[in-house]
């Protein structure tokens, strides 16, 4: 939630009442028009008011509000899993290592590494990084962060990243040494920036309420469902350690950032109108984005993005067990009319998780497609034992999700377009708390997210496919199970020839392709949009808030 997204972040429907077309050739653009002239009525409503205006806050020099969707579901990065937890919560704490532009790992905490064989890794840490508190970060809080995820001391999800961990101990101040119970080639990634945090030894199941890291803004507090509210460290280590770019006259460093929880889009393109708000990432619809790009006071920055929205079939259904059904929910859905009426063209068409351009992605010849084709839906649901009824429903189906504008649009055409195939789809939606709880307990048939972060690197379809991998020792919500699969994975995280690893990882996605236990959908562009009285707003393509610690803010604002 994504969401999210963390590794997770929620796409978000409402229920829409269906629309009927007797034809299928050609429905799904006029119906995606229709559809979304009817629900943009809305947007409608939102220029409006935007042309009306209101005088907002006068705010602090220095000090900004970015909205977001949700309150993070845990600070402790050990912990939270869902979009906003590792956006915010990478703020307030760092990583062993970070992941460049080209999703290659470099050094953060961690100096430099090794292996001297394939069971054993030792880190070397940077001298002089401190936690918030002003103790020193040392290899002992690097191993007890380790081993917290091993031992049973947190439920949590991640856990599954560190299963081949078999212990972690410093060996000096500044040097840890973690021994594998087996080769494992995506622990690296998984000690990444957003997906791990260095905690001081010590910190207990309760440590996200009041987080402690050394990251580049503290923790100061939070209200569930209002705001989270972090300040910037002045004794930032990587501040200390490399020259940070020259101000613009009369601007400055951000000071104090408040995570403000909007659930709603149209109060969000509000908030940022009147300056109630100054920042908000992929929160907004694209339609909003266009009408607040022409507001005086607002800029739009946009770039192609590495998070991938997808869908999840549970396959212990009874219905949806049989791959033939899931295979036809692929075929009744127009991805590119969806992309093409909702996104505004800013997003393109995803057939694997991982990102366009990545090492390990299997090319679109090497995978099954699934281009619109109702006829070939309808025929395969057939095959499978459900025939047209008289009203020409073959069968019913459920979609779980959270609520937001860009969804509740996907929503509608997502019911029209399996409709046209004899699918039924009822959604039901749900505050995200509720609706990320019964996703991770197995309580849906169908659920639509988004993967951010954690699909940069291959280790994705273990953490979403893997059969070790069933909550809460992963994100694989589907429980899908294929021994094959594992096997492959299994190789290929044993492996240090990439070759190989890409070989393993390529025909998991042809498998997966085939099964489909999930769909891939489509890559949404970056599109953050913030106050003029912001500069030096530098998305990163993976959709994390590191921007946040060079931008800057000008002047004392009146809004």
């Amino acid at each position: 939630m994504i969401f999210a997204a963390g590794r997770k972040k929620a796409v978000r429907f409402a229920n829409t009442p269906p629309y009927r077309d007797e034809t299928a050739k050609g429905w799904g653009t006029r119906f995606c028009t229709r559809t979304c002239t009817r629900i943009l009525g809305g947007v409608m409503v939102v220029g409006c008011l935007l042309m009306a205006g209101c005088r907002g806050r006068v705010e602090e020099p220095g000090s900004v509000v970015m909205i977001i969707e949700s309150s993070p579901n845990n600070l402790d990065l050990r912990v939270g899993t869902d979009a906003q937890s590792e956006r915010v919560g990478g703020q307030i704490f760092d990583a062993l290592v970070k992941k460049d532009e080209h999703y290659e790992l470099q050094p953060w905490l961690a100096a430099s590494w090794e292996q001297p064989d394939a069971l054993t890794w030792v880190f070397h840490l940077r001298d002089g990084v401190r936690f918030h508190d002003g103790r020193p970060l040392e290899a002992a809080d690097v191993a007890y962060t380790i081993q917290s995820l091993i031992d049973g001391s947190l439920v949590t999800a991640k856990g599954g990243n560190f299963a081949a961990v078999d212990w972690a101990e410093a060996r000096d101040r500044l040097t840890v040494v973690v021994r594998m119970q087996r080769p494992d080639s995506g622990l690296l990634f998984n000690m990444s920036d957003g997906l791990f945090g260095v905690v001081p030894r010590g910190s207990g199941r309760d440590f996200g309420l009041h987080p402690v890291g050394s990251g580049p803004f503290k923790f100061v507090s939070a209200v569930q469902d209002k705001e989270v509210i972090v300040e910037r460290n002045h004794d930032y280590w990587a501040d200390r350690a490399s020259a940070m770019p020259a101000m613009a006259a009369g601007a400055q460093r951000i000071e104090r950032i408040g995570f403000t929880v909007v659930p709603d889009t149209i109060t969000s393109a509000l908030e940022l109108k009147k300056g109630s708000a100054d920042l908000a990432s992929n929160v907004v619809t694209l339609d909003m984005v266009h009408t607040l790009e022409a507001q005086p006071n607002l800029k739009v920055e946009s770039g192609a993005g590495s998070p991938v929205v997808y869908v999840t079939f549970n396959v212990t259904d009874k219905v949806l067990k049989d791959k033939r059904v899931r295979q036809a929910v692929a075929c009744a859905i127009d991805r590119q009319a969806i992309v093409d009426a909702i996104w505004r063209g800013q997003a393109r068409l995803a057939n694997t998780l991982l990102p366009t351009g990545h090492w390990a992605a299997a090319t679109d010849a090497e995978l099954a497609q699934y281009p619109h084709d109702v006829a070939r839906a309808q025929r395969l649901l057939e095959e499978a034992g459900f025939p047209a009824k008289k009203d020409g429903v073959r069968m019913r189906l459920t979609m779980k999700t959270s609520t937001d504008e860009t969804t509740r649009l996907m929503a509608a055409v997502l019911q029209q377009q399996l409709r046209a195939a004899g699918i039924q789809l009822e959604i039901r939606s749900a505050e995200f708390g509720t609706f990320y709880a019964d996703v991770t307990k197995g309580a849906f048939q169908i659920y639509a997210l988004r993967w951010i972060g954690s699909n940069e690197d291959p280790d994705i379809f273990r953490y979403a496919y893997g059969s070790g991998s069933f909550p809460p020792k992963g994100g694989n919500r589907g429980r899908y199970s294929n021994p094959r699969v594992d096997a492959l994975l299994a190789e290929a995280s044993a492996s240090l020839d990439r070759a190989v690893r890409k070989k393993d990882y390529v025909e998991v996605q042809q498998i997966l392709a085939e099964e489909l236990p999930g769909i891939p959908l489509w890559y949404p562009n970056n599109e953050v949009v913030h106050t003029r009285r912001l500069v030096d707003v530098r998305p990163r393509a993976s959709g994390n808030l590191d921007f946040l610690r060079e931008a800057e803010v000008t002047g004392h604002v009146a809004r």
